[in-house]
């Protein structure tokens, strides 16, 4: 073994430590911490198309065709810390183009540097690992064509009207934009959407903008062309392979802005051109896409292409927050408590008084995603009981407190959730009213609802479709209030 490897493991303390790298399916280059390198896998070899005996104990600069300032691995030795998942387009001096993703991260010994660890993928490897992995005809979670505007649960007006928009807009073969935070249904939407509309038969594409690295996505959603890089094929992208069906972008504010120039060209033209080609292919998409934050602080902070923006959300539809619809709660809670005792062979029936009122002073920073993980939590832990209490919720709530507010004798019920964060009821004003036996005025709020749901399914002989339209309410609504009083419909037969 020549003396600078010998000195460089020395320096690792640790003989056996580049031995690990041998198997790598990525290429690994180990360089001194002056650019020499003195380890250089096998599957370095062939993403260079070298041998390894030409390489070791030459700088890099020397086997490739950079100069120092270019180099990764010497700017990391430069700058003493990684990095990450950085794009390269490099020659060798032996002539051979590689187009691949490089992290290096700098060795120590104490606090001097003894080396460099430069891991690289090939591109064409990353983007033929993910292109042969089949196109999603339905995503994990909605795997199924039963879901509908139906599906979607809540009855707040505004909800309402999204639905409705959402509705309208998937008989057109025009873009719909989703607004929404996190865990508020964007996805449930965009299925609703599609399964609604003329290409339900065809395929449905949802694409994570967030989770897919840059470097790869426009390869992904494109297509490549033999050619356009060492080892690529000609191979059509999402865009391609959904053509006539729906393709969903998630967070589309999280795309490159560079990329979404070309995705508005593909908006305006309906055409793609793959990564390297010449041609153009013509499309026909409907295109649904999501922001998670607010198009005009998007827009402003350079995220979101103003002109994509009204491309894309020629129907822009926002989906409300759960605490700004918290009248939804019961409906929720009932869909999921019914949805999960099959899941999970339970006969939880109910939540405790004390749970409804913390569920209604939370602020949901998750949302309905966050309130269906609560009450699965729960339903895990709740043994054989039919009721979710207060002790089945310390896996998600850290503590329970009460805390006064100044100018305001009684104390404000709120809690800390795991982060830390307090949230509260708003301040009670100075002014006290007279105080209300509050379950009495719940009891005959209770029993005059009933009274009313009883005249109207006896004036249309239990018929729920016409009820519910009577009552101005859906029929999932008429349903649900009907199990909650306990009405026997066959009594208005």
């Amino acid at each position: 073994m020549p003396e600078a490897i010998k000195k460089f493991l020395f320096d690792l303390n640790n003989a056996d430590f580049l031995s690990v790298f041998d198997e790598f399916s990525d290429g690994v280059i180990v360089s001194d911490p002056n650019g020499i390198i003195v380890y250089y896998n096998d599957a370095m070899a062939r993403i260079d198309e070298l041998s390894r005996d030409d390489v070791i104990l030459r700088s890099v600069t020397d086997v490739y065709d950079l100069k120092e300032d270019e180099s990764i691995i010497l700017q990391c030795l430069t700058k003493r810390r990684p990095i990450i998942d950085s794009p390269n387009f490099y020659r060798t001096h032996m002539g051979k183009f590689a187009n691949t993703v490089h992290s290096v991260f700098p060795v120590f010994n104490k606090q001097q540097i003894v080396g460099a660890i430069c891991f690289v993928r090939d591109y064409n490897m990353l983007v033929n690992t993910i292109a042969a992995m089949p196109v999603p005809e339905q995503n994990a979670r909605f795997n199924d064509a039963s879901i509908t505007f139906d599906s979607i649960i809540g009855e707040d007006p505004v909800f309402r009207d999204a639905i409705r928009s959402a509705r309208m807009a998937s008989q057109t073969p025009s873009p719909v934009m989703l607004f929404g935070e996190t865990g508020t249904g964007k996805e449930l939407f965009s299925r609703a959407i599609h399964n609604h509309s003329t290409r339900s038969n065809q395929k449905f594409t949802p694409v994570n903008c967030a989770a897919i690295p840059e470097n790869l996505l426009e390869g992904i959603l494109f297509g490549t062309s033999k050619g356009a890089f060492t080892g690529s094929v000609n191979k059509a992208g999402l865009f391609e392979r959904t053509s006539k069906g729906t393709i969903f972008l998630d967070e589309v504010n999280s795309m490159p802005v560079g990329l979404q120039a070309k995705i508005l060209r593909i908006v305006q033209e309906n055409k793609v051109r793959r990564v390297g080609a010449l041609k153009e292919t013509e499309i026909d998409l409907k295109i649904i896409s999501s922001i998670n934050k607010d198009p005009r602080i998007t827009i402003a902070e350079g995220t979101l292409r103003s002109d994509l923006f009204y491309r894309l959300g020629v129907v822009f539809i926002h989906i409300v927050p759960l605490r700004q619809r918290l009248g939804d709660l019961d409906i929720l809670v009932d869909h999921f408590l019914h949805k999960h005792n099959i899941l999970l062979k339970k006969q939880v029936r109910t939540i405790s008084d004390n749970v409804m009122e913390l569920f209604r002073i939370y602020n949901w920073p998750g949302n309905v995603r966050e309130l269906e993980h609560v009450i699965e939590g729960a339903m895990n832990i709740v043994g054989d009981g039919n009721t979710i209490r207060m002790n089945h919720l310390q896996s998600h709530f850290s503590n329970w407190s009460i805390r006064s507010r100044s100018n305001t004798p009684d104390p404000t019920p709120g809690f800390i959730n795991t982060s830390g964060q307090q949230f509260q009821q708003p301040p009670i004003q100075a002014s006290h009213p007279p105080k209300l036996n509050q379950s009495d005025l719940k009891k005959q709020e209770a029993e005059n609802e009933k009274e009313i749901l009883a005249q109207v399914l006896t004036r249309h002989g239990g018929n729920i479709s016409q009820s519910a339209k009577a009552l101005g309410i859906s029929r999932q609504l008429l349903y649900y209030k009907i199990k909650k009083y306990d009405i026997d419909r066959s009594q208005f037969g």
